[in-house]
């Protein structure tokens, strides 16, 4: 049998130290492989109201007062600083039978000191009124469960590269809380608890807590970008969240179509017209309907074409054009469409079918009159070789005078319709459009001027070049904004709002954007088809409105009482501009160039 060697004093020591060395090595080697080595820092130092991390300083906050009320969107400024932070929510839910049980309590306690303080005839305590009406509130919307209860608590941590820069970056969350009524502390003497708090792991050490209902925790959604640029478009203005820029292309949406509500003064047409000067910059087409000439000396600085409509004025344009279509389809429909249009013309020129105050159509012509017009309309495109068949569509087209003449030789109400339009063939209003078309707008910006046509003429005109300028969109497929200010003229007739709202909901189509501008909010938005065309709109401004606009934008775009009180109060070029399912509040700019272009302030005219 084997004896085992005894080991010396000597080799026992050099074994005993040879273990020890490998497992002073095997602990290094693990050590340096941890992940906890690898992101802890290399030192951690608390004090009473900041810690520090290696080489950066924080400090937790917590929040511990709200005002009665929030807004969706309150916790947006703090999310979309420009300095680091972290913020972190904890919602616990609350049975409701257990909120109810103490709402009884509460509420029978705040009704007890209603009373005392009435027999004692002390001064009524609006405060304490205040409280027990929305404990009752409270209590009737967790009864029937549109309401549920829970603890919420919110801390916030800043980190900065030294002790002053951590002071001014509190200072400046204190003051946007501040602005909400909204109460911070810093948490003393539990920084290390703060710390915990904010990290990812979910240890609420701090349990700072206040009571809310569903809807004040839903207004606190963390997920709310106010970011809106892209990395193609042009620049419409500054992010006042963050103090970004908007860059935003408008074609990338579903459709291009814009609405522009503002009151007189706000800034809409400047806004407009930057927005057109920028697009011109990256290829697009500008066409225009300008009725007070606030468009001409763009125009010119850019060599585009002015048409003056008036009736002294050499231009003409035909109604009774047809479009040049290429496409197949819409070659086989050209005629038929056309009619269609003149249709809501012609009821237009002949006193139009007028919506009332109360929302009645009164119609222009009756039954028999409508059924006389369209057959005198198909006879005088015969008259002049043209039938459905494209082929046709080449020859030279009749004009009003020649449906003139096919009325006044036709049985039943023809010469009474007849009669009816005289003023625009032998009358008043001749020439601007009973003659053949003689512009020619090849240009890549046009702009047509109704200020000087009279009143009545004013919803005519605004219809024929509609009608015109939709011809040469189907024509030709390109890139383009139509701009039409002064919309409401429009929404006072029916066939000339339907018409407007068929371009708004066709326009993608022929890669048109329409930009629909006008003060008189609450004539457009009074109409059916006005809400329909800021419905088919996927971007909306809203600059400066009076006080009774904004009850009316309010209900249509669904906005919060902030954004209520900002609309009415927002300074000259400051806005909601609303892009898709974005919305952010802008502050449109321009530089001195441009604003010297497009300016309207009759001030900086004169100093120009």
């Amino acid at each position: 049998m084997a004896r085992r060697k005894k080991l010396t004093p000597a080799e026992m020591a050099a074994q005993a130290e040879a273990m020890e060395a490998a497992e002073i090595q095997q602990a290094f080697e693990q050590g340096t492989t941890t992940l906890r080595d690898l992101i802890s820092p290399s030192a951690i130092e608390i004090h009473s109201d900041y810690f520090r991390l290696g080489t950066k300083y924080g400090r937790t906050m917590y929040i511990y007062g709200y005002p009665r009320s929030l807004y969706t969107g309150w916790i947006s400024p703090i999310i979309n600083m420009d300095e680091v932070i972290d913020v972190s929510m904890y919602i616990y839910p609350v049975e409701t039978a257990v909120v109810m049980k103490n709402l009884k309590t509460k509420v029978t306690q705040l009704e007890a000191s209603l009373n005392i303080n009435a027999e004692k005839g002390r001064v009524r305590d609006p405060e304490l009124e205040t409280a027990i009406s929305d404990a009752e509130e409270l209590r009737d919307q967790l009864q029937v469960g549109a309401e549920r209860f829970f603890r919420f608590g919110l801390y916030v941590t800043l980190w900065a590269d030294s002790l002053d820069e951590m002071k001014f970056i509190q200072q400046k969350i204190e003051t946007i809380f501040g602005q909400q009524m909204i109460f911070s502390k810093v948490a003393s003497s539990q920084q290390e608890q703060g710390m915990n708090s904010i990290m990812p792991q979910c240890m609420d050490q701090l349990q700072i807590r206040r009571n809310m209902n569903t809807g004040a925790i839903s207004t606190s959604f963390p997920f709310t970008s106010a970011d809106l640029t892209q990395d193609k478009g042009i620049l419409y203005g500054i992010n006042m969240h963050n103090n970004g820029l908007v860059i935003f292309d408008r074609f990338s949406l579903e459709n291009a179509n814009m609405v522009v509500f503002a009151k007189s003064g706000a800034g809409k047409s400047f806004t407009v017209k930057l927005e057109a000067l920028r697009s011109m910059m990256v290829g697009a087409e500008i066409l225009i309907i300008d009725p007070e000439n606030e468009y001409q000396k763009l125009c010119d600085a850019v060599g585009g074409t002015y048409v003056r409509l008036s009736l002294n004025s050499d231009v003409r344009i035909n109604p009774f054009d047809l479009p040049k279509v290429v496409d197949s389809e819409d070659s086989n429909d050209a005629l038929r469409a056309n009619l269609v249009t003149l249709h809501g013309l012609f009821r237009l020129m002949l006193g139009g079918n007028q919506i009332t105050g109360s929302g009645q159509m009164v119609p222009a012509l009756n039954a028999n009159e409508e059924a006389d017009l369209d057959q005198a309309l198909i006879d005088t495109y015969a008259r002049a070789g043209i039938t459905s068949d494209p082929l046709t569509h080449q020859s030279t087209p009749p004009t009003i005078a020649n449906l003139y003449d096919t009325l006044l030789h036709m049985d039943g109400s023809g010469p009474n319709l007849a009669q009816r339009l005289r003023k625009y063939t032998t009358g008043t209003f001749a020439g601007i459009f009973s003659q053949q078309s003689n512009i020619d707008i090849n240009n890549q910006m046009v702009v047509f001027n109704i200020r000087d046509l009279e009143d009545e003429l004013r919803p005519v005109a605004m219809y024929i070049v509609l009608s015109h300028i939709w011809n040469i969109v189907r024509a030709e497929q390109k890139k383009r904004l139509l701009i039409v200010d002064e919309a409401w003229q429009l929404m006072h007739y029916e066939d000339s709002a339907n018409f407007l709202f068929s371009l708004a909901k066709r326009a993608r189509k022929y890669y048109l954007g329409l930009t629909t501008i006008t003060q008189d909010v609450e004539d457009f938005m009074g109409t059916k088809m006005g809400r329909a065309i800021v419905a088919n709109s996927s971007m909306q401004l809203l600059l400066k409105q009076s006080a009774s606009a904004v009850d009316v934008l309010s209900d249509v775009f669904k906005l919060t009482e902030e954004e209520k009180r900002r609309l009415s109060n927002f300074p000259v070029g400051q806005g909601l501009f609303f892009a898709g399912q974005n919305h952010v509040h802008i502050q449109i700019i321009a530089s001195e160039t441009e604003e010297s272009l497009i300016t309207t302030n009759p001030a900086q005219k004169k100093q120009q």
